[in-house]
């Protein structure tokens, strides 16, 4: 039992792995999402899915409770703990057009191709803006998940305290205050 017990754990922290890397984290699902790979997506910070995608919490058809983080990451994804509970209890399947209803995903496509060509698109657009920011609100996303309002204020307002010394901040002011330069460029996330 104890090994079992140890197994689990160390599954549970590689998948945790994703919603702690500082770097947000996009996940894109074609066809088939089940099980693990729902434990998967949920520590994903952005889910997008192709239209023939579907989804399902598997393991009580299995003779288990999902236990590499759905049950506690999906009720926060979703907002919803009566879809959670039924999507749990029945392991019935999920559609995309439903997953996107529900919160699932953030966008369907048409094709593997558009879906992914969106993906290096939103990817690209995340890595122009700046790591100090980026960085900074996924961490504060992430923290305000399971803390209080008011505990999740003050993270952001220390962090902001920190880093608002970076040259990051500066370059948007400026790039802000004359209208005609370009965008400003970020040093790599």
């Amino acid at each position: 039992c104890n090994i079992i017990y140890h197994k689990i754990r160390r599954f549970q922290t590689l998948f945790s792995t994703l919603e702690k890397c500082p770097k947000p984290i996009i996940s894109a699902v074609h066809s088939a999402c089940i099980g693990a790979g729902v434990d998967l997506i949920t520590a994903a910070d952005i889910r997008l899915c192709t239209k023939n995608a579907w989804f399902q919490v598997k393991e009580v058809d299995m003779g288990l409770a999902a236990d590499v983080g759905t049950l506690q990451r999906l009720p926060k994804v979703i907002g919803s703990q009566s879809i959670v509970s039924d999507l749990c209890f029945t392991a019935r399947k999920v559609y995309a057009d439903e997953a996107k209803q529900i919160g699932l995903v953030s966008a369907v496509y048409d094709s593997k191709d558009d879906m992914m060509s969106s993906c290096l698109l939103m990817a690209k657009t995340i890595a122009s803006k700046s790591p100090v920011a980026v960085q900074g609100t996924k961490q504060s996303l992430v923290y305000s998940r399971e803390h209080t309002t008011e505990e999740g204020l003050d993270h952001v307002a220390r962090y902001n305290m920190a880093m608002l010394q970076s040259e990051d901040l500066a370059k948007s002011v400026m790039a802000q205050m004359d209208k005609t330069q370009a965008p400003p460029t970020f040093s790599r996330l």
